[in-house]
């Protein structure tokens, strides 16, 4: 029986999808992750990243505990975007906890992993 991550590749390839990038990196680089989706988009990418900012003020998670339990679901979402994604761009010259994390689950799903600033790759 064939997992789901090969049923979805299967799925793509079928509907002859492009490759579907995943950004990953620390909320501090959001700027760096726009410039990095025009240019994913433009060399005819299919482009998914972080949607919020939790470091910058916004109703939606003024609430600490709220902001904690958002941050869980995030983390989840983020997840997922990995395991649609074929391959995952870290945009960045820092690389922190959950940026190390996110490059980890890709790499143990055979995901290719690239970085805007190699240096900073944990595993060289």
């Amino acid at each position: 029986m064939r997992t789901l991550e090969e049923k979805l590749a299967a799925a793509k390839k079928l509907s002859s999808l492009p490759r579907i990038v995943v950004i990953c990196g620390s909320t501090r680089f959001m700027n760096e992750m726009t410039e990095a989706d025009l240019r994913e988009t433009t060399a005819g990418r299919i482009v998914v990243k972080p949607g919020c900012d939790m470091k910058s003020p916004h109703e939606l998670w003024s609430d600490p505990v709220e902001a904690e339990a958002l941050k869980g679901r995030l983390d989840e979402l983020h997840r997922a975007k990995i395991r649609l994604a074929d391959e995952v761009l870290v945009v960045g010259d820092y690389i922190g906890d959950s940026t190390r994390a996110e490059i980890a689950y890709a790499r143990s799903l055979g995901k290719p992993v690239r970085f805007t600033h190699p240096a900073v790759d944990p595993d060289t």
